[in-house]
Formats: structure tokens, C-alpha cells, sequence
């Protein structure tokens, strides 16, 4: 399997359960200690959305008066609070997202979402198919409004950072118009899509069976045949809401008919409308990399001409990787290696964060 394909396979499978929607909010339980503490603490918490008990990890400090808070939105898919993924392994990117926060004086709610860590799929055991777009944009407004509750919070100043799929659903809290939406200060959009998903997988397929053809291991004819099987298979979902039962490539794990509901409800959703909708003015910090095949600055001009509005902040990263790590080769299996964010981001983040 090409270096390309390997990284469309991982980044694009998990791809499948993740997208935006509505709804959400419920009650939270955390943990308490016996003895008085100090400093900053992280908090294994829970709080309800729409059936659905999720688990997170609060870090805040018990010795300060409310100040600001952050929700952070891990990658798609079977990606933890963390940022570890079931097939990449133990990445710790958002983990480190959080540590960096702690230093700048935010507290922060990272959780697992549905169908990861201690919260799995609950109610949606049953019925895994349901699980899609709307759930997990449920599951990120109950997290803001846990956060933007607790006392310890500014609600003047809650903010949302989000990789990669998350982004989408960091704009959907930043344009939820509900009585009882907290106000989003700011987004911080790192590595985020830049289109329709079905129209990016295409992208990458097309990139992918191209390398292919470069490096001998396909024909031209062979690449046509693979590339005529997937957009058939974009018709047939966009269309009809089916998949075919057999795709090429590996292809299949990405659309099938046990989850073409939730690519469905995902390609349904366009990053671009959601970032014109943005409130004018909000401060918003975006990334891209001439690493990332998810995420090369190219294609996310289209999105960053669609936060003109905003006050955006645009950094074009330099050999780093989609998991904010510096690895110019953006090989998916050096994602697990532990290293500290990017020098590069932390940087950037440090030029935003005051603002």
C-alpha cells in the first residue's frame, strides 16, 4: 500500500461516523478529591447528550477566579480526548493541545465522543449506523455548554479548537443561534476540511491512484477503472443514499452500505457555507501545511477566502504532519512517535491566544 493510499485509508475511514448537526446539552457529574487541592487539576467528568453519557477530562485551575475556558474537538472518527486513534495508536496530540492552554491560563474540556474511550456508543449500540454527523455535533454543543457552566468559566471568553473533521463541528457551535448556545469567542481551526467529504475523498483517490500510476504499480487503464468505480459510487450515494458492496482498492471501507447514512449526512454538510456564516470580527486562527495531505494550503485557500470576514489568522505550516507534529514525510506511521507540537504551531498559538 502507497504512503498516500496509507494515509487516505486512516484519515478518510475515520471520516465515516463524524459531521455536524443539532441538539444536545444534559447535567455533568465530576470527580472530587477527599483533600483540598491546588494549581491545575484535571477532572474525569461526565455530562449527557441526548441519551448519551460522555466522558471528558477537565483541566482547570482551582486557584483562580473564572477566566477562559476552551473546548477541544479531536480528529474524526475513532479518535479519543486524547487524540489517540484505534488504528494510528497513541498520538497525545490533544492532550498536549490542553497542556499548552493550561500554560497560557485556559482551562479546557477535551472528551471522548461517541464510539471511543470510556463513553463507546451507548444507546447507538444497538443501531451503529445512526451514529453520524448530527450525533457528534450533539455531542460537542452538551460539551460547551458543560464548560461554559461550571463556575471557573468566563463565558465571555469560551473559545473552541478543533483538527482536521473537528473543525466543522466548531463552526457549527460558533453559528448556534439556540436561546441557550453559549457565545464562541474564537476558533482555532488547525488542519481543518475544506469541502464537501465525498468531494475531498475523490480528491485524494484521484492523487492517490495517480502516484500509483507514477511509481509503476498501476497502468493508466487500471487507474481509470478505480477511479470510474468510486465515482459511481458517489452518484449512487449522493442519489439514491446506497452504496455498492464492493469497492476496490480498500475503498469499501470508506462507503458501504453498513455506513453510507453517516457519509451521507457528512457530504451533506459544506465547510465553506458554515464559515461564511461566522459571526463578523470573531477572532480566528487557521492552519495548513505542505505536509499534510489532508490538509495542503492549496486546498484550503477556498475555505480561508470563506473566513474573509473574520479576524483570520492564517499560518502556513512547513513540514509538518496532520497530527501538529514536525515530519515533513507525513507518514502515517510515525503519528504514534511521541514529540512535542510543532514549534511552528506553538508559535502561532501564542500570537492568538493573547488576542
Amino acid at each position: 500500500m502507497t504512503r498516500v493510499r496509507r494515509g487516505l485509508w486512516l484519515a478518510l475511514v475515520a471520516l465515516l461516523l463524524a459531521g455536524c448537526g443539532s441538539g444536545g446539552g444534559g447535567n455533568a457529574v465530576s470527580s472530587t478529591a477527599a483533600a483540598p487541592r491546588h494549581g491545575w487539576v484535571e477532572d474525569d467528568v461526565t455530562f449527557v447528550a441526548d441519551g448519551l453519557t460522555v466522558h471528558g477530562t477537565y483541566r482547570h485551575d482551582v486557584d483562580t477566579p473564572p477566566g477562559p475556558a476552551a473546548l477541544l474537538l479531536s480528529e474524526s472518527g475513532n479518535t479519543d480526548r486524547n487524540g489517540d486513534n484505534a488504528v494510528a495508536g497513541p498520538i497525545g496530540n490533544m492532550r498536549q493541545l490542553a497542556e499548552y492552554l493550561s500554560s497560557k491560563g485556559i482551562a479546557t474540556l477535551r472528551y471522548d465522543k461517541v464510539g471511543t474511550g470510556k463513553t463507546g456508543l451507548g444507546p447507538y449500540a444497538a443501531r451503529p449506523a445512526d451514529v453520524g454527523s448530527a450525533v457528534y455535533t450533539t455531542g460537542a454543543k452538551a460539551a460547551v455548554r458543560y464548560l461554559a457552566a461550571q463556575p471557573s468559566t468566563d463565558r465571555t471568553h469560551v473559545s473552541v479548537y478543533a483538527v482536521g473533521e473537528g473543525g466543522v463541528h466548531a463552526m457549527a457551535l460558533a453559528t448556534d443561534t439556540a436561546a441557550d448556545a453559549p457565545k464562541i469567542h474564537s476558533l482555532g481551526l488547525l488542519q481543518p476540511l475544506a469541502g464537501r467529504y465525498l468531494d475531498i475523498i475523490t480528491n485524494r483517490v484521484r492523487s492517490s491512484v495517480a502516484a500509483d500510476v507514477k511509481a509503476g504499480a498501476k497502468t493508466p487503464p487500471q487507474a481509470d477503472d478505480v477511479i470510474k468505480a468510486w465515482l459511481a459510487a458517489v452518484d449512487e450515494a449522493r442519489t439514491k443514499g446506497t452504496a455498492p458492496a464492493k469497492l476496490p482498492e480498500g475503498l469499501g471501507a470508506i462507503l458501504n452500505p453498513g455506513n453510507v447514512k453517516a457519509v451521507v449526512e457528512a457530504d451533506a454538510i459544506d465547510p465553506l457555507a458554515l464559515a461564511a456564516r461566522l459571526p463578523a470580527g470573531m477572532p480566528v486562527l487557521a492552519t495548513c501545511s505542505d505536509s499534510d495531505t489532508q490538509a495542503m494550503c492549496p486546498a484550503e485557500q477556498p475555505l480561508f477566502d470563506a473566513l474573509a470576514h473574520t479576524a483570520l489568522t492564517v499560518v502556513r505550516l512547513t513540514g509538518v504532519n496532520h497530527v501538529l507534529r514536525d515530519d515533513p514525510t507525513d507518514n502515517v506511521g510515525n503519528y504514534a512517535k511521541q514529540a512535542p507540537l510543532s514549534r511552528q504551531l506553538v508559535t502561532a498559538l501564542d500570537g492568538f491566544v493573547g488576542r
